[in-house]
């Protein structure tokens, strides 16, 4: 079971800067990574509806050889919230739980902010995991829907009028109650950090969940004794419900890398279907 793969699921293509920082953690695993993106976003869904996305996502991931899964996806780790164990035997790991702690563990006044998709903000998941680690912490928070269209559709770059413009909008609310850490509650939006990072000035920190959920990991499977005892360098598998043509071009904005575009599959969304 050891050898079995590393599962990763995201609404899009966002879950690769987990798959990033997994391949840079552990280089010897394989990873199988499930993108909904024709279904994307989830974060303007209903809960009852994400819900049974991340379930259909799960089941998916069930169907390969997985030892670990992981929903690299804002919106779905808030809606579930940080301690998830509704799906079997496969242990699971949300973004939640990892980015709130490290915001924790970095804050120097005590004022944390969030951004992320409709339905990651309005759950107020991320508040109640915060001071559920430190209960004096001031928690702000703004919902970003803009970023994952624009991040999903190429407008990424650091001066970009539309981005900075749209960055401006969304950040100003937060910016205003002086948080010193901002964590990035969607995984789209590390893609267009040197932006947010511009606007939000020199003196905040930026939390990547996808990064935090790949160490999380990484620390769970030393410990659980689920490392691969493969020598040689593991590889990565992508499944895509919409166009694998233009998941590989964007592919590149996360993994600072071309894909083999010979390991990336389109999947039949009534496939998906429990």
């Amino acid at each position: 079971m050891n050898d079995f793969a590393i599962g990763v699921f995201d609404s899009g293509i966002g879950g690769l800067t987990c798959v990033k920082e997994l391949n840079r953690l552990m280089p010897n695993e394989n990873i199988i990574y499930f993108g909904d993106t024709a279904r994307i976003p989830y974060g303007t869904r209903s809960k009852e509806t994400i819900k049974k996305y991340a379930a259909q996502d799960v089941e998916f991931m069930k169907k390969h050889e997985v030892k670990l899964i992981i929903a690299a996806c804002g919106t779905v780790s808030s809606v579930l919230g940080a301690d998830s164990r509704q799906f079997g035997e496969t242990p699971f790991i949300g973004v939640l739980l990892p980015a709130a702690q490290a915001a924790c563990a970095v804050t120097r006044n005590g004022k944390i902010g969030v951004i992320g998709t409709s339905a990651t903000i309005s759950s107020g998941a991320y508040g109640k995991a915060i001071r559920g680690i430190r209960r004096s912490i001031t928690v702000a928070g703004n919902s970003c829907p803009l970023f994952v269209p624009l991040v999903e559709n190429g407008f990424t770059d650091r001066e970009n009028l539309v981005v900075k413009l749209v960055a401006e909008q969304y950040l100003g609310v937060v910016k205003k109650e002086g948080v010193d850490v901002l964590i990035l509650g969607c995984t789209h939006y590390p893609v267009i950090s040197e932006v947010i990072a511009d606007y939000m000035g020199a003196g905040v920190t930026l939390i990547s969940p996808g990064e935090e959920a790949a160490k999380h990991a990484f620390s769970f499977m030393a410990k659980s004794a689920m490392l691969s005892d493969r020598k040689d360098k593991g590889h990565n598998t992508y499944y895509v419900s919409d166009s694998t043509k233009q998941f590989a071009q964007n592919a590149r904005l996360y993994l600072g890398e071309e894909i083999d575009e010979k390991a990336l599959f389109k999947v039949d969304i009534e496939d998906l279907a429990l």
